[in-house]
């Protein structure tokens, strides 16, 4: 069992600390909660991806009894109970996975998602396994947003139904978010998702982040993203989205399955710090990350403990 520490000061004014809570966290109620500065504000995003259907634990292999919903929405509440100014985002392919999936289409791992209080989430690639139409019937069950800026779904049954951005309120604090998914193209089935257009994230991210920053006045941006975290060649993943924009604080993502044991942080395009962090697959880790604001200024860093 190894105690890892980590401590990141991004160059936006916001210290952050970030950890991977495993089960061994969980059962042994690990939770750290540092008294703050006056008028410091502490935001923490808790974060999943590619949970793919798993609702139970894992059996057999090197992660058995890992994961599980239960033990997650038992950490989510105890985080919460520590900071009622958290929010909780999931990366996308919620779906197909495990039997649960073939037997109840999404219907059950939304309505659990709902019943841990997510407050948002993007779309990956295997949300479409069961066709678009399969997606449109599961969000009547979702009580939090589907947020995603680079799919167009004008000509589909989706349209209107996911958010290209949002803007939540936490102390004051304004937190924007915007999704990206990844090509469908060659990875899903055309008649899966239909006329769903894919457009440029590096565009679009740009385009987002100026909306969040110029019109909805956010103090955190924050991009849940579905592209992967990194690939030998062009292609878009996270770490060259946020090499190559400016104005993002974090990106969280997917697809890729990539355990990291903290943060990476990459230089933006303007020279300043972003945070890229993926928590791997099946429920296994829940990522969290703090943020911590005073007036726009840096004010103190944090201790975060995990134990793998």
């Amino acid at each position: 069992m190894e105690r890892r520490k980590f401590i990141r000061n991004t160059s936006a004014g916001i210290v952050v600390g970030s950890a991977l809570w495993s089960n061994y966290a969980l059962a042994n109620g690990i939770l750290t909660a540092p008294e703050l500065a006056a008028g410091t504000k502490k935001i923490t995003i808790l974060h999943t991806n590619d949970t793919h259907s798993h609702i139970e634990p894992i059996s057999g292999g090197r992660n058995h009894g890992r994961g599980g919903v239960a033990r997650r929405a038992a950490l989510i509440n105890k985080v919460r109970e520590e900071n009622p100014n958290s929010l909780l985002l999931d990366c996308g392919d919620i779906f197909q996975g495990t039997p649960y999936f073939n037997f109840y289409g999404g219907e059950l791992e939304i309505k659990l998602m709902s019943m841990m209080g997510y407050d948002a989430a993007t779309i990956g690639n295997h949300d479409f396994d069961n066709s678009i139409e399969g997606l449109y019937a599961q969000l009547p069950h979702a009580t939090f947003d589907f947020v995603i800026s680079n799919y167009d779904f004008s000509n589909t049954i989706m349209d209107d139904q996911i958010k290209t951005r949002k803007v939540i309120i936490k102390n004051g604090v304004r937190i924007g978010l915007f999704g990206l998914g990844i090509q469908l193209q060659g990875l899903v089935d055309p008649k899966m998702y239909k006329e769903t257009v894919y457009n440029d994230p590096v565009e679009v991210a740009k385009d987002q982040v100026r909306l969040l920053r110029e019109e909805d006045h956010c103090d955190i941006v924050i991009c849940m993203s579905h592209l992967g975290y990194s690939y030998r060649g062009d292609k878009v993943s996270d770490v060259s989205l946020a090499a190559v924009t400016s104005g993002i604080d974090l990106i969280i993502g997917g697809h890729t399955h990539t355990f990291l044991d903290a943060p990476v942080l990459v230089k933006n395009a303007i020279g300043k710090d972003v945070l890229v962090n993926q928590v791997g697959c099946y429920g296994i880790n829940l990522g969290r990350i703090d943020f911590y604001l005073n007036e726009g200024k840096i004010d103190k860093g944090m201790d975060v403990v995990y134990e793998l």
